[in-house]
């Protein structure tokens, strides 16, 4: 972080509105009718519709008056052809508003959607957005990814078998609900997976190049909120309280990597998911160490501001502790990275546009000789 405020040039929007608190998915309604259209298309997942979320999600809505269409077909780790599946249902919506219900795949997802309703072409072609997206709102059902912050989502092209970004500011989530009671289903294990998903988040934003007292101060509370919690929610699951903080600080997490970008422990998550279809927690746990220890040199002063906000004597070993405790760090072998993968997964990882914000160049090799040992 550039610590000379008078030599900084910072250049922040507003954020967009966020409805939070136990129960605070009943003011959904009041949400959409912010926007013109009374017409609804729900984007989800069969799990949620299973679980009966979806159903009391849609009550809500229809006696607002409001005229919902569900699709639900959003499965993990999404695709362009998931994105393109979707493009005929919200263009034949015309005029809609996009209320993305579910977890960071979901959300990710519908702000591909919510583009495809008013740009021609298919999802891997969206680089060029054309007119505005739908509007967006997004009721996340999971405390991770920090996707309702920001216009843009993870996308897997399964042709080059890589992770894209699509999206434009138009379809950021113009409100967000941020309901813990909706986390309270979420397993032990997801919840593991996507709280380190949000840790990391906060702990990448703050020894980012392109960090900044402001996207400090987000990521400081959200490593504070998100290890003071995890352990909490994920033994057990109804804890209303843990779920509440654990939610804030992924959104806070989120809020960070908006401003500053994260680092190479996310590039070779995406690469490893790319590849094996791995959970993108589990696969950022197995190498967050790794990356920690040969970047503490060079993030001394961050890594100490994770430390103090985790109660740890140091950053490493916090996170480390943490992830194991909440059973999240497994070697890469377990999440189905073959020794043929290592290269391929490396330079994936520094293809991928987060990687540049890491605080320390690493080269090639040393992405490799990462892999190899995490293995």
């Amino acid at each position: 972080m550039n610590e000379s405020l008078a030599s900084a040039a910072l250049s922040l929007g507003p954020s967009a509105r966020i409805e939070f608190g136990v129960g605070a998915v009943a003011r959904l309604p009041a949400c959409v009718d912010r926007f013109e259209s009374r017409r609804v298309l729900l984007v989800t997942d069969a799990g949620l519709r299973a679980a009966g979320v979806v159903a009391r999600v849609v009550a809500l809505l229809e006696r607002a008056g409001l005229d919902v269409t569900v699709h639900d077909a959003i499965a993990p780790n999404p695709t362009s052809a998931t994105l393109d599946e979707a493009a005929d249902v919200v263009r034949g919506l015309g005029g809609c508003v996009v209320v993305a219900l579910g977890g960071g795949s979901v959300l990710d997802a519908a702000k591909g959607i919510a583009l495809l309703g008013t740009n021609a072409g298919p999802a891997h072609e969206l680089g060029a957005v054309v007119r505005p997206g739908l509007p967006v709102v997004a009721v996340p059902t999971t405390a991770g990814t920090g996707a309702e912050t920001n216009g843009f989502g993870v996308i897997e092209d399964e042709r080059a078998c890589r992770k894209i970004y699509l999206g434009d500011d138009s379809v950021r989530p113009r409100v967000s609900v941020l309901d813990p009671e909706l986390t309270v289903g979420l397993p032990p294990a997801a919840t593991a997976a996507t709280g380190m998903d949000a840790l990391v988040h906060g702990i990448e934003s703050l020894a980012s190049r392109r960090s900044n007292p402001v996207s400090a101060a987000y990521a400081t509370e959200a490593v504070r909120l998100v290890s003071g919690s995890l352990v909490a929610a994920v033994d057990d699951g109804t804890d209303l309280e843990a779920r509440a903080q654990l939610l804030m600080g992924a959104h806070l997490a989120g809020l960070a990597l908006s401003i500053s970008g994260l680092g190479i422990v996310h590039g070779l998550a995406h690469a490893t998911t790319a590849h094996t279809g791995a959970v993108h927690g589990l696969a950022l746990s197995a190498v967050l160490a790794e990356v920690m220890t040969r970047t503490k040199a060079v993030a001394a002063e961050p890594y100490a501001r994770v430390a103090v906000a985790m109660g740890a004597a140091d950053a490493v070993s916090g996170a480390v502790a943490l992830a194991d405790r909440v059973g999240a760090r497994r070697p890469l072998r377990e999440l189905g990275v073959t020794a043929a993968l290592v290269g391929p997964i490396a330079a994936g990882a520094l293809a991928d546009v987060v990687s540049c914000n890491h605080p320390r160049r690493m080269a090639l090799d040393e992405v490799e000789q990462v892999v190899a040992g995490c293995r």
